[in-house]
């Protein structure tokens, strides 16, 4: 009976206390505690965990964009405007108004900026774009409204704020309230729904809106003299801010690197003045783009150098955690994630 109450406190010192000493001594340095300090200081630790937030991104795409003008002035002669069909009648008056509106291409789209995760909530974030479009003439019955260009430059620096709509934490929600018909006594399919919740799921879906300023840049040099004075470019970005919105996709390549397809419209305006400079015609121009880019994620923790460690999960070394692997490479990776 002795021995048996000796086995019996044995087993409960072996359940309760050697997996504590196993924590306290993890040879391998392998933890999931949260909040681990990575840097040896406490400030150090405060501006990992800040510059963590942080992310650069690049992107590159194209566009094509839509212009037009509602035209009317007292003083037509003094604009650009010809007709490019021979019918009969198709002169217009001081009193006409006249719609016109051309397509062309935007190519390329080049975006580099940096954008902040607020909670896997919001986004916000800038940066500083620029863009090589083509003009076509805009035309309207039977008339022609040329530019002084083919082509165009715009740089722009811009503003983005976003909302998240779909991620990981978000498809756990979904999976817990599609399970709900599922009585908790049913094992199977309790084990089930913790196995899909558990998987890594690396797609975010962000709704997007975009506003900035724009700056136009034209071909023609600004030295150039016309007619003894200094030539002055006729077509002008509106003052006003622009708007967009658009639907941005990412797909995690790891817990810091990202790729993202980015869809949306941008909505501008621009002003064209007569040849005297007397008079102003709005043109409204519409752009429906499309970018990848690449997205990375500082890094707060600090790559391991600790010679003949080879751990290459995230571990600790004297209470500091460090990383083992890339930062395109998951950093806790489970079986079928290595490669």
């Amino acid at each position: 009976m002795k021995s048996k109450k000796h086995l019996v406190l044995a087993l409960i010192f072996f359940v309760h206390f050697l997996p504590l000493q196993a924590q306290d001594e993890d040879i391998f340095g392998i933890s999931d505690k949260a909040k681990n300090p990575k840097s040896e200081s406490g400030v150090g630790n405060a501006f990992r965990n800040v510059i963590e937030l942080f992310a650069l991104e690049i992107s590159t795409g194209a566009a094509y964009h839509q212009i037009g003008t509602t035209f009317y002035s007292e003083n037509p002669s003094l604009y650009p405007i010809t007709q490019y069909q021979n019918f009969e009648n198709s002169a217009f008056s001081l009193q006409d108004t006249l719609s016109f509106s051309s397509n062309e291409w935007i190519f390329p789209l080049v975006n580099a900026g940096v954008r902040i995760n607020l909670f896997n909530l919001l986004t916000i974030g800038g940066g500083y774009g620029m863009e090589w479009g083509n003009l076509a003439p805009m035309r309207g019955n039977d008339h022609e409204f040329a530019f002084e260009g083919a082509s165009y430059q715009i740089s722009k620096t811009y503003g983005t704020v976003g909302l998240v709509l779909y991620d990981a934490k978000r498809r756990q929600g979904f999976l817990k309230w599609k399970y709900r018909r599922y009585s908790t006594n049913n094992l199977y399919m309790q084990s089930e729904l913790r196995q899909r919740a558990r998987q890594n799921y690396p797609w975010r879906f962000i709704l997007e809106g975009e506003f900035g300023k724009m700056k136009l840049k034209n071909s023609v040099a600004p030295s150039l003299m016309v007619g003894g004075v200094p030539y002055v470019p006729r077509l002008a970005v509106s003052p006003d801010p622009y708007m967009g919105v658009s639907m941005r996709v990412e797909y995690d390549f790891s817990e810091y690197a990202k790729f993202f397809v980015k869809g949306g419209a941008e909505f501008r305006k621009f002003t064209y003045a007569s040849s005297d400079y007397t008079e102003f015609q709005n043109i409204d121009q519409n752009v429906y783009g499309l970018q990848a880019g690449l997205a990375i994620k500082i890094p707060g923790t600090k790559r391991c150098k600790i010679g003949g460690c080879g751990v290459v999960m995230k571990h600790l070394h004297d209470g500091i955690e460090y990383r083992g692997s890339s930062i395109f490479n998951l950093q806790n990776r489970k079986i079928g994630q290595w490669y």
